[in-house]
């Protein structure tokens, strides 16, 4: 099981998430692109420190909402998603490739993470947006309870697909993340995080938010750095999941 992590979301002078301290522990960085969080100096940054730790690169990419963390959803046309997807991906590509890297896959953030997977046109616009990118990108996505619509999409557009679960989040009886604005969305325990983490990973069910239990699928988990004790919680899910492949 690989460990993913949303990174590279400081913004000029205001700071956020602890990157140094995390990507020693992960294997996938999802590098913020600058619609939802992110610049030009903090993308190169991330891209450097990644680099520096053997870590794969992602491009994060997200609605045009700063003010809103990208977790609002916009009633944009596909062709606008797809187009700014492919200048998101753009832009931390050559960075990335300016350092010495490459991108290896794409993972969208907050509400267009989770509009694409509800919605049929906005996936299609997001793989369209991966499919023309300068050479192969995979796309990392959300698993669920059931994922076949998502497997044929990704097969369609020849797409490799990397299913990601979440080891903080709480989900519902479909295998869907409960939402943000919803009590018990977030997982706060370092224990309940542990345990959904290690269950994930051995293919075991985890209890879904109304008392149901979900079996996941997936090929990275996704956990997050953005305080010490965050930060002590990933140390503790590698160390369970054992060392870095």
């Amino acid at each position: 099981m690989l460990l993913n992590c949303d990174i590279g979301e400081s913004f000029g002078a205001w700071t956020m998430g602890m990157d140094r301290q995390v990507m020693p522990f992960i294997d996938q960085a999802n590098i913020a692109c600058g619609f939802h969080a992110g610049d030009p100096v903090t993308m190169r940054n991330t891209v450097r420190l990644a680099l520096a730790s053997d870590v794969a690169l992602g491009a994060h990419p997200a609605y045009p909402d700063l003010q809103g963390f990208g977790r609002r959803s916009m009633a944009l046309h596909p062709d606008e998603v797809s187009a700014m997807v492919s200048y998101q991906i753009g832009a931390l590509w050559h960075i990335a490739e300016s350092e010495g890297g490459s991108l290896s896959y794409v993972k969208p953030h907050g509400a267009l993470y989770n509009d694409m997977m509800r919605d049929p046109a906005l996936l299609e616009a997001v793989l369209v947006a991966i499919r023309h990118s300068p050479r192969p990108l995979s796309l990392m996505a959300m698993t669920t309870r059931d994922n076949g619509r998502i497997r044929a999409a990704c097969q369609d557009h020849g797409v490799d697909l990397i299913l990601e679960a979440f080891a903080d989040r709480a989900y519902d009886s479909h295998g869907y993340l409960v939402s943000r604005s919803q009590p018990g969305a977030v997982h706060r325990d370092r224990a309940s995080i542990l345990d959904q983490a290690i269950r994930i990973a051995e293919g075991r069910s985890i209890p879904t938010i109304a008392g149901e239990t979900v079996v996941l699928e997936a090929d990275s988990l996704c956990v997050h750095g953005d305080n010490p004790e965050s930060v002590e919680v990933v140390q503790a899910i590698r160390e369970a999941l054992g060392a870095r492949p």
